[in-house]
């Protein structure tokens, strides 16, 4: 049986719901390529949001051949050059314009990459053809460079209104009777991911010509995401291992951010010393353990963490509080943000001086920009020069000359 994702893929740009502004950029990008520095686009958001097939779709409409790699295949220099690096030197089969397709890039990211993402990058400065890469999540400190180098567009999440007008067309293509409010409910369910909510529609009516509150059940193991502030309640509100344990499953936060959240809202909840004491020493155990993580990559030991600041905190009191207590976010984290904010800039405009001056960000910062601030203020022949040098955008130039 043909998968419905790939039965009912858009075929034209005007067919896929909600990117709008998306698809007008991804089009200017490869209309324009040939009058811009950047060589290549970086399409980001979550799964499901038509990154794919946006570029698909957008290429069939101007002629573009495709030549789809996928990034997790090739996670070293060489097995990059070999791979991108002859596509980029190879004409298209027909004569015609052609693009290169790098699928999710979240894949070079890895520990066991060797020289990956430095390889892309130096293909993406002589590329001939535009290159268009995918991302989830590109906003990892390991993409800085990238990220500069590409001309950033982003893929939002899907309302379930949206999905539900997809997956409603599907039901009536298919002779499938359904029940909107149980429809609606299957749309809500995939959480912005219109391939997740396609498969589960496709699931269920193997199963039944009809959808009905009764038959979601069928999907069964698609768990709903919880709040932090959910979370935290299962755990500081409960005295029962089992549940405090599974409290963390179906969060969308990584254990920093859980780690802060608890740091924040333990004091709000245990107010006997010997209690609070208890479970700060879990948490500070915890966070021993995360240290090692990122040092060693030793990954067993997130069973470690999990355990304490779930259970650990937990069973740190005899009894459960009654009294309400409100979580709220740490502090620690808009603080951090705030002076990110502040030196964001300053990180950019150093990244690209270590580029091509080759050494680390940090030294550029320490020993170039500097100079460079006084560069700005007074020289604007020089300035110029530099600008297009390494490639500064208006808001970087701005911050120099301030």
């Amino acid at each position: 049986m043909q998968p419905w994702t790939k039965k009912y893929e858009p075929k034209k740009a005007n067919e896929i719901i909600g990117q709008n502004e998306a698809i007008t950029r991804i089009r200017d990008f490869l209309k324009n390529f040939k009058r811009q520095n950047r060589k290549a686009a970086l399409l980001h958001g979550p799964n499901g949001s038509g990154k794919t097939v946006a570029v698909y779709a957008v290429a069939r409409e101007l002629n573009y051949e495709i030549l789809e790699v996928n990034a997790s295949d090739f996670r070293n220099k060489e097995k990059v050059e070999s791979v991108v690096g002859s596509a980029i030197g190879q004409r298209s089969l027909f004569g015609g314009e052609k693009l290169i397709l790098a699928d999710e890039v979240d894949g070079l990211s890895g520990t066991n990459d060797r020289g990956g993402l430095q390889a892309l990058m130096k293909i993406m400065e002589k590329a001939q053809f535009p290159i268009i890469l995918t991302a989830n999540d590109p906003f990892s400190q390991k993409f800085n460079t990238l990220r500069n180098k590409t001309r950033m567009i982003e893929f939002k999440p899907l309302a379930y209104l949206d999905i539900f007008a997809i997956l409603e067309s599907i039901c009536k293509k298919e002779g499938i009777k359904f029940d909107e409010l149980s429809l609606k409910g299957l749309a809500r369910r995939a959480g912005g991911d219109m391939r997740a909510a396609i498969n589960d529609l496709q699931s269920v009516s193997s199963q039944t010509s009809e959808i009905g509150k009764d038959y979601l059940d069928i999907l069964g193991s698609r768990d709903e995401v919880i709040t932090i502030q959910d979370a935290l309640t299962r755990i500081l509100k409960t005295t029962k291992p089992d549940i405090a344990l599974s409290a963390l499953n179906n969060v969308h936060e990584n254990m920093d951010q859980v780690m802060l959240w608890l740091d924040e809202n333990l004091p709000k909840e245990y107010t006997k010393p010997d209690e609070l004491y208890k479970a700060y020493e879990c948490l500070s155990r915890a966070d021993v353990f995360n240290g090692r993580i990122k040092r060693r990559q030793h990954w067993r030991f997130l069973a470690y963490i999990n355990e304490l600041i779930t259970v650990g905190i937990a069973l740190s009191k005899k009894e459960k509080y009654s009294a309400i207590a409100n979580y709220t976010p740490t502090t620690r984290i808009f603080k951090l943000w705030m002076a990110n904010q502040k030196y964001m800039k300053r990180k950019d405009i150093a990244a690209k001086i270590a580029l091509c001056t080759h050494c680390s960000a940090k030294e550029a910062i320490q020993n170039t920009v500097p100079y460079m601030k006084i560069i700005f203020k007074n020289d604007k022949k020089m300035a110029d020069n530099i600008s297009k040098e390494i490639d500064l955008d208006k808001e970087q130039i701005g911050w120099l000359r301030k």
